[in-house]
């Protein structure tokens, strides 16, 4: 647990110093979240052991909950920083925020999605208020009664296609997911009875706390500070949907004798198995298993390369590349093929 602490925790106190004094560490922190990551993955260390016993689940579950706690506080300290320190300038400031929607994006995301996963109400709670301080709650929603049902299929707005450019995919997934979120929460709710009332739809509190969200920034720095919020905040959305956009470009289930829908299996997600980057986003790379077993906590995935389709790079190096939609075609669609001759679609 000692790896996912470090490198999940100790890019909070960079940001934090090019928060409070500027100067040179809105570049040291943005250096940080990237060349700094990059260069460790490629020191020879041993891969992140798979670990699930119950003390190594309670420490992981410590750490979950204090990423998500210092989540709100670190958005809020950026928004007022760049909103309000004129001395950063607007060179520090854009670094700043590209740091910030970096490590939200990549890390918090990655927090958030393992504790809307948790079985416990309050950590699923907590999960969710990280979603909304991001002003995308909705992905609570979505991501387990959406993504997880259909993922692998064009039923799945978060599911890329092959040859699907990430600026396609983008829109159609974030206003998809909203949609596809907003009809499930609909559909279980019609089933309970007696009807719940309208204030307790999950939707309420993701849209009036994207509200609050929007408010306080304004209160804190005036419309600059709404701004700010909405830019770092919809960075952060893109490292989200970048994620998903890699995660499962072009991998699709196929059908059943009786016509079913075959369950999501180990070659229907990218993994990376890059030991500092997956340590940093708490095994969101080792996103087969994941999807396999939903509920297992994030040191206990696993990684089988014979299995399971590997990316050619490193989760965020891989995103990156995702920006450049001729290059990343040119380097996936083969690899796409080849997994989906190994398991073909009928």
């Amino acid at each position: 647990m000692l790896r996912f602490s470090l490198a999940s925790l100790s890019p909070i106190a960079v940001l934090v110093a090019a928060c409070i004094w500027g100067s040179f560490w809105p570049f040291v922190a943005f250096l940080y979240v990237t060349a700094f990551v990059m260069v460790m993955d490629r020191l020879p260390v041993a891969p992140l052991p798979t670990s699930g016993n119950e003390q190594t689940e309670r420490l992981g579950l410590a750490l979950n909950i204090c990423l998500a706690i210092l989540h709100v506080p670190l958005l809020l300290l950026g928004v007022w920083s760049i909103a309000t320190r004129t001395e950063l300038g607007v060179t520090q400031g854009v670094v700043l925020g590209l740091a910030l929607g970096l490590y939200l994006g990549q890390v918090a995301n990655s927090n958030a999605h393992e504790l809307i996963h948790r079985q416990e109400k309050w950590p699923r709670r907590l999960g969710k208020t990280v979603f909304i301080a991001l002003l995308f709650g909705h992905h609570a929603s979505a991501h387990p009664k959406v993504h997880h049902v259909h993922v692998a299929t064009d039923d799945d707005p978060n599911s890329a296609r092959t040859g699907e450019g990430f600026y396609r995919f983008w829109p159609r997934a974030w206003i998809g997911s909203f949609r596809a979120g907003l009809a499930a929460e609909n559909v279980g709710r019609a089933r309970k009875g007696p009807a719940p009332g309208a204030l307790s739809h999950p939707y309420v509190a993701y849209c009036g706390g994207a509200v609050a969200m929007l408010a306080l920034a304004y209160l804190m720095a005036g419309t600059r500070g709404i701004w700010v919020l909405l830019a770092i905040a919809g960075y952060a959305q893109m490292q989200l949907l970048l994620a998903d956009y890699v995660q499962h470009y072009g991998l699709r289930r196929g059908h059943r004798p009786d016509g079913r829908r075959e369950p999501a299996g180990p070659q229907h997600s990218w993994n990376a198995p890059h030991w500092y980057s997956g340590a940093m986003m708490l095994n969101a790379p080792r996103h087969s298993d994941h999807h396999q077993h939903p509920a297992r906590p994030f040191a206990a995935l696993d990684l089988d390369a014979s299995t399971m389709p590997m990316l050619p790079r490193p989760m965020p190096v891989m995103a990156a590349l995702a920006l450049f939609p001729p290059l990343w075609r040119r380097i996936m669609d083969p690899r796409v093929a080849k997994w989906q001759a190994v398991a073909p679609l009928d």
